[in-house]
């Protein structure tokens, strides 16, 4: 069986669940409207890129013309705007949201076994929430709190006095060091670490002496914290994440942070210590920010920037060191000429300042 028939075999399960619905049928379940025959079967949801004969698949903008029109799909779900064509098309305000929530209606709820698997270790002194999942090998520390509806996948780490909110998903290896607070429906995905030490340390007799954490993290509602991501704990109170924030893959977030509501911090970032931001604040991917910076509501950092200052609020900058976008894209149109100017520069210091012994 090759790669392609066995990934195809997988997927099958979720995602071929129907055969033979109609248009009329996905323009319903999308409140979208049909261009064209309405009565046209399709038997799959699939991406542009791998779809079949029979397949609907989402064109979400005129950038896909080309690809759609090689694509052997049977029909396309489309912006309002999108141009007519030859095959049918259904037309929604918001593409890629009703897509997906197309897919999710084909796929269904994927069973969860709501269970305390057998080879769990849970402290007796922990409470366990109405309806919690714990899965295989999963540790539970003494006295934390495990709330309603909370899913533990396998191998997942809890240290003592963790309090978990309603409906959190920890999925396998996310470890949460002890005393870290997670509110409702926080979702920490593989091998993230919530709780170890921040790097803090003195100079005593020529020696590096550890100044000990004893803070805490606290993680707000609806927080979602990708793969392999670090929180440390605060020095003395908490390192807070604030609610609603997403946070990437591959994120270091430094003892004593603040980060406010509805971030969106994206891969690679690494904030230093006693930085905070306001609301709605974004960051692209692997932006540096030192320590003890704040950066105000709504700012946006490009990919890269290495922040040494407090940004404003609003303020759009990217580069290191940053500077407000316009400005750095002016400045970059220059630097490829930077050798040449600098020689033309040499060359007229060198007119301008003849030697002494010139005649």
């Amino acid at each position: 069986m090759t790669l392609r028939s066995r990934t195809r075999t997988a997927i099958t399960r979720y995602w071929d669940r129907t055969l033979a619905h109609t248009l009329h049928d996905a323009a319903a379940w999308m409140n979208g409207t049909v261009d064209g025959d309405g009565t046209t079967t399709w038997n799959r949801a699939a991406s542009l890129l791998d779809a079949r004969a029979g397949d609907l698949v989402l064109v979400d903008g005129k950038k896909q013309l080309e690809a759609w029109a090689k694509s052997p799909a049977v029909a396309a779900v489309v912006p309002v705007n999108f141009p007519a064509g030859t095959r049918p098309l259904i037309r929604v305000a918001e593409p890629l949201k009703a897509y997906l929530a197309l897919i999710l209606r084909l796929r269904g709820e994927r069973p969860t076994n709501r269970s305390i698997h057998p080879t769990s270790i849970v402290d007796p002194s922990a409470t366990l929430g109405v309806n919690a999942s714990i899965g295989p090998y999963t540790v539970i520390g003494p006295n934390s709190i495990i709330g309603v509806d909370c899913t533990l996948h396998a191998g997942v780490t809890i240290g003592a006095d963790c309090v978990l909110g309603r409906a959190v998903e920890l999925h396998p290896g996310v470890v949460l060091y002890g005393d870290t607070v997670l509110g409702d429906r926080v979702v920490i995905h593989a091998k993230s670490i919530i709780g170890a030490d921040g790097f803090g340390y003195r100079i005593e007799a020529g020696v590096h002496v550890k100044i000990p954490q004893l803070g805490y993290v606290e993680i707000g509602d609806d927080v979602e914290i990708g793969a392999s991501a670090t929180i440390d704990r605060g020095t003395i109170g908490p390192t807070r994440i604030g609610e609603g924030t997403k946070i990437d893959n591959l994120v270091m977030i430094a003892h004593n942070v603040q980060i406010g509501r509805r971030n969106l911090i994206v891969s690679q970032v690494g904030i230093a210590g006693s930085s905070t931001t306001g609301e709605y604040v974004a960051m692209g991917g692997q932006v540096g920010v030192a320590d003890h910076v704040h950066i105000g509501d709504y700012a946006q950092l490009g990919a890269q920037c290495g922040v040494l200052h407090d940004v404003d609020a609003r303020a759009k900058i990217v580069g290191s060191p940053p500077l407000p976008v316009l400005e750095f894209l002016r400045a970059a149109k220059n630097f490829r000429h930077l050798p040449e100017l600098v020689r033309r520069m040499a060359e007229l210091e060198k007119k301008s300042n003849p030697p002494d012994d010139a005649p």
